[in-house]
C-alpha cells in the first residue's frame, strides 16, 4: 500500500481528496499538512510513496525552492 501525504491549506480539499483517494485500495492516506513548513516537517520526518501537493500554499509553497 502506498503512504500518501496531502498537502493543502484549504481543510475541504485535503477532506475532498481523502475521499476521493480512499477510494483506490492501493493508496492510504496516512497524513496531511496545511502549511509549507508543515510538509517539510512531515516529509523529513517519514518515508512517503506520494505528494499531493498545492502548488500556492501560505509562506513556502510548491514553487520555493
Amino acid at each position: 500500500m502506498l503512504k500518501v501525504l496531502i498537502a493543502d491549506d484549504h481543510a475541504v480539499v485535503r477532506q475532498g481528496l481523502r475521499q476521493i483517494l480512499g477510494r483506490n485500495t492501493r493508496l492510504s492516506v496516512v497524513g496531511e499538512a496545511e502549511n509549507g513548513q508543515d510538509t517539510l516537517n512531515q516529509v523529513r520526518a517519514e518515508p512517503w510513496d506520494v505528494l499531493v501537493l498545492d502548488m500556492s500554499m501560505p509562506g513556502r509553497g510548491g514553487l520555493t525552492s
